[in-house]
């Protein structure tokens, strides 16, 4: 069955430091998405905050997840281009070019995080509801950024839904990265599990890359530890059969070579062109004080052998952004220095008001994937506890991804649990 939806587009133009309304101005993009039916009615807003950081919102197509159309049986959604990311002043590697320094660059870079994507949001929301709330969809990072809207501008929120994103309160990189090894260590041997014959696959593929004379059709590289990042999907759904047959068909079976459908895939996967901010800003959605990041994603595994790149079996890294990706990949490099400027600072505003969040009384459903790879479940369990009416489902039925994989059955949920209908 196809869908149908009516969309207009709105462009805002806001400042790039809510502190300084006088100083450089960025344009923050998003599409308005409504039943055709019921275009012309006056139906609340639902305001989809995206995953990443750094990613676009979705594009309607005959294919959205069906989470766009639930929620379009009853609001009128929101699908925000977070600032720098699609349509909103994209802060692309060409851009970062134009920067006459690194260290500008960095203070650029400083905001992009979920403070300043909430003083968008309620710039928006004035903008197109006047003094009346809105509701909020946070897909993984879009809950971080759900939380700090509670602790900023609560009195903008109705109702929120968050969707395994919950985040550590007062976690730094270093206590998120030594939760996260562990699962995605555990994420290898399921796969493992699944597709047995992929460990000599994927050890000849990483012996055939290690020689040093193998380039992607970008020019780049490609070193073993580029190629181990493609386990970054193991996360989503379908994230074990998406590296099963990109393994599948990596080798040709008389010469031995890489394929080009193969490098041309790893390229498409693991380049950062569409959304370099999340290289760039990874470590930084954690930071908050001043204890430096300090690429705490590396560090972690250094001190883990299981993970060296002669361990057999070989293991796939997940989630985790590393020094070594801004030299290798073509568009990272531009962010380089940068990057390297913002892993030491030590200077990062607060993003989560404990004890405003204690005192909330926004209503906050949110479902908690118990195996999830990206947000730890525990982590996520004891923030519920610690931020007030917030209501937790917890299940292992889906991955990272449930709020599209699983139809409208996540979205329709949430909603229930809200009203007090499940």
């Amino acid at each position: 069955m196809s869908y149908r939806y009516a969309v207009t587009d709105h462009v805002f133009d806001l400042p790039l430091d809510h502190h300084d309304p006088g100083g450089p101005r960025i344009d923050v993009f998003a599409r308005e998405v409504a039943d055709p039916a019921r275009a012309d009615e006056r139906l609340p807003w639902l305001l989809y905050l995206q995953g990443g950081p750094g990613s676009k919102s979705p594009r309607p197509t005959a294919s959205t997840p069906g989470w766009l159309r639930h929620a379009t049986k009853t609001h009128r959604v929101l699908l925000l281009d977070q600032r720098g990311t699609g349509r909103s002043t994209p802060l692309t590697a060409r851009a970062a070019e134009r920067f006459p320094s690194a260290d500008e660059l960095a203070d650029h870079l400083a905001h992009f995080r979920a403070d300043a994507i909430v003083a968008d949001a309620e710039a928006i929301r004035r903008s197109l509801c006047g003094d009346e709330p809105w509701e909020t969809l946070g897909q993984s990072y879009g809950g971080f950024i759900t939380l700090t809207y509670l602790s900023h501008a609560p009195e903008g929120l109705r109702r929120c839904y968050i969707t395994g994103g919950l985040p550590g309160l007062s976690s730094t990189a270093d206590d998120v990265y030594a939760r996260t090894y562990p699962r995605i260590r555990d994420k290898n041997a399921e796969y493992r599990d699944r597709y047995p014959d992929d460990v000599a696959r994927l050890r000849r593929i990483a012996d055939t890359v290690a020689g040093g004379r193998v380039r992607l059709p970008d020019g780049d590289p490609l070193t073993v530890r580029r190629l181990r990042t493609l386990g970054l999907v193991f996360g989503m759904g379908d994230g074990f059969e998406r590296v099963h047959w990109l393994l599948d068909e990596a080798l040709d079976a008389r010469s031995g070579e890489l394929s080009d459908t193969f490098l041309a895939q790893v390229t498409n996967l693991t380049g950062f062109v569409d959304n370099p901010l999340f290289a760039v800003l990874h470590e930084s959605i954690y930071a908050q004080g001043d204890r430096a990041t300090g690429w705490a994603a590396e560090r972690t595994m250094a001190a883990l052998p299981e993970f060296a790149e002669d361990a057999d079996p070989l293991l796939l890294t997940g989630e985790t952004i590393h020094p070594w990706m801004f030299d290798e990949i073509a568009g990272l490099r531009p962010f380089a220095d940068a990057a390297g400027i913002l892993a030491e600072r030590t200077d990062w505003p607060l993003l989560y008001d404990r004890e405003r969040l204690a005192a909330n009384r926004v209503p906050v459903t949110a479902v908690v994937y118990h195996d999830d790879m990206y947000v730890d479940a525990p982590l996520s369990l004891r923030t519920a506890r610690e931020v007030g009416a917030v209501r937790t489902w917890v299940t292992n039925e889906w991955e990272h991804d449930g709020v599209a994989a699983s139809g409208d059955a996540v979205l329709s949920r949430l909603m229930d649990m809200a009203t007090g209908r499940a």
